[in-house]
């Protein structure tokens, strides 16, 4: 499966333009919403993040409350992506470093295109390049000793240090 990279950014940017965001950070859970999720936060067993149930009458995305909030932030775009995006199955299930989709187990070795759209989705929607762009100055790459600048973005952002990283490294503020 090809990902769809182009697809998932125009589906962002109309969903940010629809909201009326303009900067960080994006009220991911409030899109959700509007698409019609409705979004139950509950303890879920262990490592799970999140889920997404839905049938005829109903889209329903769960979130882990033991969770830490930047990673429910997270899970939401991720489930959202999964609502917007790909047609499957009525539940899905998603863990904190693997995921389970209940069809069988190449999800779990991180080559399943569904959820890699869906990372990118979610990377995309949280923390879109143009707000990134702007709020580097121009920047081409970042300096990795300004200590203080990545937890910033992180915080500002709402999403960990971790996924912030990965992000820029993505759009090459970053050299892997």
């Amino acid at each position: 499966m090809a990902i769809r990279r182009r697809k998932i950014r125009e589906l962002v940017q109309t969903l940010l333009t629809e909201a009326k965001v303009t900067e960080a950070p994006v009220p991911v859970w409030e899109i959700a919403r509007t698409r019609g999720a409705r979004i139950v936060v509950e303890s879920l067993d262990g490592d799970l993040s999140g889920f997404l149930y839905r049938d005829s009458s109903q889209k329903i995305i769960g979130v882990n409350t033991q969770h830490a909030s930047v990673r429910q932030n997270f899970t939401v775009a991720h489930e959202l992506a999964h609502l917007l995006l790909h047609d499957q199955e009525q539940l899905h299930l998603d863990r904190a470093f693997s995921t389970v989709r209940l069809r069988d187990d190449v999800s779990s070795q991180g080559v399943d295109g569904d959820e890699i759209e869906a990372n990118l989705f979610a990377a995309e929607i949280l923390m879109p390049e143009s707000f990134l762009r702007h709020d580097l100055s121009g920047r081409r790459t970042l300096d990795l000793y300004e200590e203080d600048l990545i937890p910033e973005l992180a915080r500002k952002y709402g999403v960990s240090v971790q996924a912030l990283m990965f992000r820029l490294q993505y759009l090459g503020y970053i050299e892997g």
